[in-house]
């Protein structure tokens, strides 16, 4: 576990150094890998151990989350300027910016208003607009417990094993209520339909072909409005796709790092 202190908050990430003895994982460029609404860098677990050897993978929780303070925000550009920050605050110059649904709606704000700070840019599971549907707030006006169940069973394809959504409902009823409300709200004041052309970091962009929260759609329309995009839609996986199917998402991110950082040894 490793902490940092950011806008008077600490903030928890997670990061494996490489192979290489003496790198600092947290120095110089890096990937950087941002969770969605309610969620934690444990999202990003199989993409952290599996980049360690070769780069610098770093997976944070945002302000409230997981083992971070805070009281979490409810616009998407707060937590835009906690991500900028945080670079700052571990030497990383240029990332590679990995955000998962309101982590790509991070990552989308950060390559619009500060471009110099990325070498690449990983949408997964997001859109240009994201729009919450109105039960999600009701549930967790209700209750985070049956919050938490409505989200879980909204993210994964329907081929999850039933234990996986239950464990993901628990992860999701651990937040506070107005963490998760705030998250929500950001998300469904996020957009950048008509801002997202322009976009010149390079970008890969992936979903799951069963994704019912962010659909097929959006990944689409990122591809067609962000200039030399790439596309990648995973068969099988729904929108927690780095998790269902970590090989596979895996071979993906691995190609477009290694296109856009260069190999490492």
């Amino acid at each position: 576990m490793a902490f940092t202190r950011v806008k008077g908050l600490t903030l928890h990430y997670a990061a494996e150094a490489r192979s290489d003895p003496g790198t600092d994982p947290a120095r110089g460029s890096g990937v950087v890998f941002v969770h969605g609404a309610g969620g934690t860098q444990e999202h990003w677990r199989f993409q952290v151990r599996h980049l360690a050897p070769r780069w610098n993978p770093l997976a944070v929780d945002l302000p409230g989350h997981g083992e971070s303070q805070g009281d979490g925000y409810r616009t998407v550009a707060e937590y835009r300027d906690v991500v900028r920050d945080l670079l700052d605050a571990l030497g990383v110059r240029r990332a590679v910016l990995v955000g998962h649904s309101m982590g790509g709606a991070i990552a989308q704000s950060l390559a619009l208003t500060h471009p110099d700070r990325l070498a690449g840019l990983v949408l997964v599971g997001t859109g240009a607009k994201l729009r919450v549907h109105p039960d999600i707030f009701a549930a967790i006006q209700r209750d985070v417990g049956e919050a938490g169940r409505l989200i879980s069973g909204w993210s994964y394809a329907p081929a999850a094993m039933l234990a996986t959504v239950a464990s993901a409902a628990e992860a999701f009823a651990r937040n506070r209520a107005s963490v998760l409300e705030g998250d929500f709200r950001a998300c469904d004041a996020f957009d950048l339909m008509g801002e997202i052309s322009k976009v010149r970091t390079p970008t890969l962009i992936i979903c799951g072909q069963d994704d019912r929260l962010t659909p097929v759609t959006y990944a689409r329309f990122l591809h067609e409005k962000i200039p030399g995009s790439e596309l990648a839609v995973i068969p099988g996986a729904g929108h927690m796709v780095m998790m269902e199917k970590p090989a596979e998402f895996n071979r993906r991110l691995t190609a477009f790092l290694d296109a856009h950082l260069g190999p490492h040894p």
